[in-house]
């Protein structure tokens, strides 16, 4: 009769097991230390090429000496001779290591060397009986001491908070999450020469401002000590960039962090990474056009192609992109038309028939953006600007002459998600003090995302703003977009977590 196991005995015994080989590790290193071998007193190790880059050039490489380093993956010991894996930023690469070659003393070391150690290789390029692109070593040196246990290779780093936790973990063991980020930092790069290239200048604004606007959202709150004063983490970068603007800076856009006091899922992190940028004497249609050519440029230069997956479809970025206005666009697919709805009464009459929530303070347009919420965003799979909000949502941007109740604005959704928002920016100061006269009211009705006048911004406008173009870009979500990635965490190094009680 087959033994049962106790399930409390058995991870007793797995931490003993543990135990046992970090005290291990450490007397390893305690030996090393005894024997004038300490790899931590190494400064430096003269690398000259990583693993991609041999197997590329092989040919030209076989038979000459390289010098490679990084984290030994696999170990395989047999008698005088073994193989072991190093792994380095481009992947990995097998290595050869005879004891006759790298001699006796040496061999017995490498012999100790554990899973996780850091490592450098001097030897020859060669390709084994197999086929396999290997290092024959000529010597071995140990440049750091692992001392803890790396996941099981084959199953990996597999629990979903503990890779975000520790993503220096998750780097180490999925190599498809260190080129996610290796293809983030080209994302960026590829918007930045993007933007030269079009004379923009990039520049940098404060992060710790007295007035927290530009968006609809909470702000973090803390306060200066040296100045005895309250102030704000930013939640946008719009207010200061049009400053530059005033200032006669005419193409500017800033790439950095910002902070909103919201929740966290899937699609939003409270710190992430915004994008704006302001370009005089344009309005939103030069935004579109420039947002479309920088979408489609930045697409080839890092994937290859302008057509991309993600999840089961295909995102085309290639063709024009689809271009409605929110008015179409709610028609469409939620069979309303707000023309022919011409009072409040009327768009709340609507909003209770076919189910759509709101509040007591919103306005027509509000609850115009509340159907195209409820109904249009999952529908947006490819790129399609949507275009011409109603004012009562658009506290910063120019009205559209023709209909003075909407805005030159739009957003580009793709996957059904936002992924930038622009405007021909309002740059008419007494119109601009109405609405925020308006936001003041809303924080009055207890409206935590309303914005505060900020009476600078609306000095420099009186100084007077050219006819100016403004958009906005979550870069988080691009990341997504050309990574093929599900959740904006999957794109963070290191996502906002919740505290673990040690972390405290």
């Amino acid at each position: 009769m087959a033994e049962n196991k106790n399930p409390e005995t058995e991870v007793q015994r797995t931490q003993e097991d543990i135990n046992e080989i970090l005290r291990i590790r450490r007397e390893k290193l305690a030996q090393l230390v005894e024997a004038g071998k300490d790899p931590f007193t190494i400064t430096k190790y003269p690398v000259t090429h990583h693993s991609a880059e041999i197997k590329a050039h092989f040919e030209e490489l076989e038979g000459k000496e390289v010098v490679i380093a990084g984290r030994m993956m696999q170990k395989r010991v047999m008698g005088k001779a073994s193989f072991c894996n190093v792994q380095d930023l481009e992947g990995g690469i097998q290595s050869y290591v005879a004891r006759d070659m790298i001699g006796e003393d040496s061999y017995k070391d490498f012999k100790k060397y554990d899973i996780g150690d850091i490592v450098g290789v001097r030897g020859e390029v060669f390709c084994t009986k197999t086929g396999e692109i290997s290092v024959k070593a000529s010597s071995v040196t140990l440049l750091s001491k692992s001392l803890q246990i790396l996941p099981e290779k084959y199953h990996g780093l597999t629990n979903t908070d503990m890779r975000y936790r520790q993503r220096y973990v998750d780097l180490i063991m999925n190599q498809d999450v260190k080129e996610t980020f290796i293809k983030r930092s080209k994302i960026i790069s590829a918007i930045r020469a993007f933007l030269d290239g079009e004379g923009f200048m990039e520049v940098e604004t404060p992060m710790l401002v007295a007035n927290a606007g530009g968006a609809a959202a909470r702000p973090f709150d803390t306060h200066y000590n040296a100045l005895d004063e309250d102030v704000h983490l930013r939640i946008s970068l719009e207010l200061y960039l049009k400053r530059l603007i005033v200032g006669g800076l005419e193409r500017v856009y800033e790439i950095g962090r910002v902070f909103r006091n919201e929740g966290v899922d899937t699609r939003h992190n409270p710190e992430f990474t915004l994008m704006e940028l302001y370009q005089a004497y344009t309005d939103y249609h030069g935004m579109m056009d420039l947002t479309e050519n920088m979408f489609r440029h930045v697409a080839k230069t890092v994937c290859g192609s302008a057509v991309v997956p993600y999840g089961d479809v295909m995102i085309d970025m290639e063709k024009p992109f689809a271009r409605l206005t929110m008015l179409d666009a709610v028609k469409q697919y939620a069979g309303v038309d707000f023309n022919e709805i011409h009072t409040l009464e009327e768009a709340r009459a609507i909003a209770d028939e076919k189910g759509v929530h709101y509040e007591p303070r919103h306005q027509k347009g509000d609850i115009l953006n509340l159907f195209f919420e409820e109904f249009v965003e999952e529908n947006l799979i490819q790129p399609t600007f949507v275009m011409d909000h109603p004012v009562e949502i658009s506290p910063l941007t120019k009205r559209k002459p023709d209909a003075p109740d909407y805005v030159e604005r739009f957003e580009l959704f793709i996957t059904g998600r936002e992924f930038c928002n622009a405007y021909s920016e309002l740059n008419d100061p007494i119109d601009q003090r109405g609405r925020f006269e308006a936001q003041e009211e809303l924080i009055r009705q207890g409206d935590e995302e309303a914005n505060h006048i900020d009476e600078d911004f609306m000095n420099a406008l009186e100084i007077g703003m050219p006819p100016t173009g403004g958009i906005g870009y979550g870069i988080d979500r691009l990341v997504m977009l050309l990574t093929n990635s599900p959740a904006i965490r999957d794109v963070l190094l290191f996502p906002t977590m919740k505290s673990l009680p040690n972390d405290k």
